[in-house]
């Protein structure tokens, strides 16, 4: 009788089993009779527990009683074995709980408090609603009191909070099963923008005319992984694309730029843009022509919806946040990271690196999916490119970059739905292939992995004086030690100035990077 009065008694129970109170008087969020309810339900119908099985963990039940309750259950499942009264006593009894749960009365109490499990999701995502609260109770108050705390390095407290509600903020990130019919239509009203489109691009074209035929765009949710060896151009292929997309259609692109600060970056483009090496335009010696023309083309970056962001050792946590606010205030259709293995996943602690690797590919992805846009990360390679032999004679191949050269973590290549790699052959000494095609100013993007569609080769051209990538023979740009094409604007036609007199054509000293003075940038 003794043990039938405690049980009766829910207030005791529940008092031994957690407070209902914090430090202040106030009660932690909770639904004791939802949990009931819940409980009770999966005991008396079947198929109930596979309603709920994403939504509920054991932690997530306030009651210590019904968490051990629900532990048995799920073994019980687990094992496909009937899940009842008389089995959910027998479990929690083997698993030495049986007191702990409140005793088999209190278990058939709530087998009894319920008659239908029509409502058991609902009920499920209360719950689990109740318990997100409390954890983020529990965070903060943590946080709080070591704030207070004088020895406490900020610095390390900021990473920490960061990490634990970035923890927080993935288990609440699941979604739920939807029909096919509606999804049927999305799919269907995307084919009819693509049939209008008489491009052909269904995604962002990335302005490479080869490469989006292939692609047919940067698909939205995708993540892009674009990855080389140093000195291949990955950061000028990036600026490229970012110039096609945010500078000549508009688009609105975020970029990250964790290895240099916005000013080179600005200055990397301008050179991009306005044909004046790099070397000059930092050294700020101009020629006498160049000044017009850099005026002239500058006047297309001004208004470009291009936002840069130079944080160094950014966490994905800090690039979740910032991409969201980029997305909603400014409209971004397109992020760009470079680059991955320079980013962090502050306040949460791995075994090694490559662990932490898999979670920063893994968080981008899930970004990519969540603000429905595609991301692009650049990524290194290992030294493994380099250790190959290199036989000019037989195959100019033998530099490739392959998967198995991603750097650190094969999560990449798993959670990429593309995955590019940047090869030069140039680079190598391999200036002419096997079928005795030249191969200097070339460059080769290899899909080495698409998702949605077939992989191969793009040919490029590569102007290093411009830090840019370029479509096979579009556009003519002068090489080092050609006479100069741009005219200041001070001058009418070739010879003349606008007032009538003569002038002598531009002197040696005034041609591009004259021969033996060449300096790639």
């Amino acid at each position: 009788m003794a043990e039938k009065r405690n049980i009766r008694s829910p207030r005791r129970t529940q008092a031994t089993a957690a407070p209902l109170q914090d430090d202040f008087g106030r009660l932690q969020p909770q639904e004791l009779s939802m949990e009931q309810a819940v409980l009770g339900a999966l005991m008396i119908e079947r198929s109930a527990y596979s309603r709920i099985s994403d939504i509920l963990r054991p932690e997530t039940f306030y009651d210590k009683r019904h968490a051990h309750i629900f532990t048995a259950i799920r073994t019980l499942e687990m094992e496909e074995r009937p899940v009842d009264i008389l089995t959910v006593t027998e479990e929690l009894r083997r698993l030495g709980t049986l007191e702990e749960a409140g005793g088999p009365f209190y278990i058939t109490q709530l087998s009894g408090a319920v008659a239908t499990s029509a409502h058991l999701e609902y009920h499920a995502r209360i719950i689990a609603q109740k318990a997100l609260a409390r954890d983020l109770i529990s965070y903060t108050s943590t946080i709080q009191k070591k704030a207070f705390d004088q020895t406490t390095d900020i610095d390390n407290l900021m990473e920490e909070a960061q990490g634990q509600l970035f923890e927080l903020s993935q288990l609440n990130m699941k979604k739920d099963f939807t029909s096919i019919d509606p999804v049927i239509d999305e799919a269907y009203e995307q084919l009819k923008k693509a049939a209008a489109n008489t491009s052909g691009m269904s995604g962002i074209a990335s302005g490479f005319t080869e490469l989006d035929r292939k692609t047919s765009g940067w698909q939205n949710s995708d993540l892009i992984i674009i990855a080389a060896r140093p000195a291949m151009g990955k950061t000028a292929f990036v600026l490229s694309m970012a110039k096609n997309i945010a500078i000549d259609q508009r688009i609105p692109v975020g970029v990250f730029s964790l290895e240099m600060s916005n000013v080179q970056l600005v200055n990397r483009i301008i050179v991009n843009v306005c044909n004046i090496p790099g070397e000059r335009l930092r050294s700020g010696q101009l020629r006498e022509y160049e000044w017009p023309q850099l005026d002239r083309n500058l006047k297309e970056l001004y208004g470009a919806p291009l936002y840069i962001d130079d944080t160094p050792s950014l966490s994905v946590f800090e690039l979740r946040t910032k991409a969201r606010r980029l997305v909603r205030e400014h409209g971004v259709k397109m992020i760009m990271i470079d680059y991955l293995q320079l980013m962090n996943a502050s306040g949460m602690s791995y075994g090694s690196r490559q662990e932490e690797v898999s979670t920063i590919s893994r968080s981008l992805k899930g970004l990519a999916k969540e603000l429905n846009i595609p991301i692009i990360a650049l990524s290194q390679l290992n030294r493994g490119v380099e250790n190959r032999v290199n036989d000019k004679e037989a195959n100019f191949d033998s530099k490739r970059p392959q998967l198995s050269d991603l750097r650190e973590s094969g999560a990449i290549e798993q959670d990429a739905d593309l995955v590019l790699f940047i090869h030069r052959p140039e680079y190598y000494g391999i200036n002419i292939d096997s079928n005795n095609n030249n191969l200097k100013g070339k460059a080769f993007i290899i899909v080495a992995k698409h998702r949605n569609g077939s992989v191969g080769d793009v040919c490029l051209d590569f102007i290093s004086e411009y830090a840019r990538f370029q479509n096979e023979g579009d556009g003519y740009v002068p090489r080092p030690g050609e006479a100069v094409v741009n005219i200041p604007s001070r001058v009418g036609k070739r010879g003349k100035k606008s007032n009538g007199d003569s002038v002598p054509p531009p002197s040696p000293s005034d041609v591009p990077f004259p021969p033996g003075n060449e300096a790639p940038f």
